[in-house]
């Protein structure tokens, strides 16, 4: 499960800026925008204020910890997904920092695998799809998980079964990791929050749109084609 803003927030954050304009297929934008709006009211309700709380709350130290094991985990989807992808150094480099981590970072608490030059990736089932060929289809706004595609809205799903399902047999184990997880990526998009609050007229078509083009720089590894066509 992710933050319902994360995904957008987090492109603004990291600088969605790319070659190529975004595509703009969203036939369903009546839907998408209900559900925006809705996603909208639940975070500022519930999920900021609890991120709040845990900011408060939580020893930096110990955040730091908590977003260390999270990418850790992380690590096993993305050596998969690198590998699906043929990009098969990049997959056992992956798979090489999550056993270094994991052992010598106690349980991925501490990332001593970047100092030694195992470069963390970026990848998942959607990109490997987007790989593969497969089209991105329309712009689609997921309940709680925010921005997605038609593409890339079964591929939510399966990126967590690759390692919380395999680690983690207790259900309401993996559901409370899941929350943790939510937490602790939403709290650390508060300060991010401004920059959309700040530059948006309309949060809706600006995150479509940020999240959009980064989602195509992903996909094509910071080389998406000239035109939009081409996906």
């Amino acid at each position: 499960m992710k933050a319902l803003l994360a995904i957008a927030l987090l492109a603004i954050a990291s600088g969605c800026a790319s070659t190529g304009a975004p595509p703009q297929k969203d036939p369903w934008e009546r839907f998408n925008r209900g559900t925006h709006e809705f996603n909208d009211g639940l975070d500022r309700l519930v999920l900021k204020p609890a991120a709040q709380a845990y900011v408060e709350g939580v020893p930096g130290f110990a955040q730091e910890g908590v977003t260390n094991f999270f990418a850790n985990v992380s690590d096993v989807g993305t050596g998969l997904n690198n590998l699906l992808q043929g990009k098969f150094a990049d997959g056992a480099s992956d798979l090489a920092r999550f056993a270094v981590n994991t052992v010598v970072g106690i349980g991925g608490l501490w990332d001593v695998a970047s100092p030694m030059g195992l470069e963390k990736h970026d990848e998942d089932f959607g990109q490997t799809l987007g790989r593969w060929g497969v089209p991105s289809g329309p712009y689609l706004v997921l309940p709680v998980f925010g921005p997605s595609t038609l593409r890339d809205a079964p591929a939510r799903f399966v990126d967590p079964s690759l390692y919380y399902n395999g680690e983690i047999a207790d259900t309401a184990v993996r559901g409370g990791v899941a929350v943790v997880n939510l937490l602790n990526v939403r709290a650390g998009l508060l300060k991010a929050e401004r920059i959309l609050d700040e530059a948006a007229l309309d949060r809706y078509t600006f995150t479509r749109d940020a999240w959009l083009q980064r989602r195509r720089h992903h996909v094509y590894d910071g080389r998406p084609p000239r035109d939009p066509e081409d996906e």
